[in-house]
């Protein structure tokens, strides 16, 4: 059973995905972007685990997420996935860094960076620690202003004075 709910973070309302049985509830979704779909359960207390760990980060008290996540994802994807999930908080790592970490030649950069864009667990599965190889903020599901605060958040990035 997909059960659902939504919660509040400095970056906008987060909406929350995940599968139900009798083990509990696994991760399948964190993002800004998707709507409740026919058939789903808002199930809060379900969730609550989940809402509260994302609470601790960004109020700067958890570093590293202790989910059961779903493994939906093309095998190709779980290992990228994996690797995203080994860049340590407050740093960052370039795709062609994540591709030579993987095993990728460089020609399947691109496919790397297509398996980190359909990553559906924003923040717990950090792909905002992934950037272009000049340093700049690419490619991000919850836009490049919010990758950009994340890492600012993560103190990987200086926060901008205007």
């Amino acid at each position: 059973m997909t059960v659902y709910t939504t919660t509040e973070s400095p970056l906008g309302p987060l909406l929350l995905t995940g599968d139900k049985d009798t083990d509990g509830v696994r991760l399948t979704s964190l993002t800004w972007a998707a709507a409740v779909q026919p058939g789903w359960t808002e199930d809060a207390a379900a969730l609550a685990a989940i809402t509260g760990q994302l609470r601790a980060y960004f109020d700067g008290d958890l570093r590293d997420f202790d989910l059961p996540l779903a493994g939906e994802g093309t095998p190709y994807q779980q290992k990228v996935w994996r690797a995203v999930e080994s860049v340590p908080y407050g740093t960052t790592i370039t795709y062609g860094q994540l591709a030579e970490r993987i095993g990728a030649p460089r020609d399947r950069i691109r496919a790397v960076g297509a398996a980190i864009g359909a990553n559906p667990l924003l923040i717990v599965r950090p792909c905002h620690r992934v950037i272009g190889a000049t340093g700049s903020l690419t490619g991000y599901a919850g836009g490049l202003e919010r990758k950009r605060l994340l890492l600012t958040h993560e103190g990987a990035l200086q926060p901008l004075f205007v």
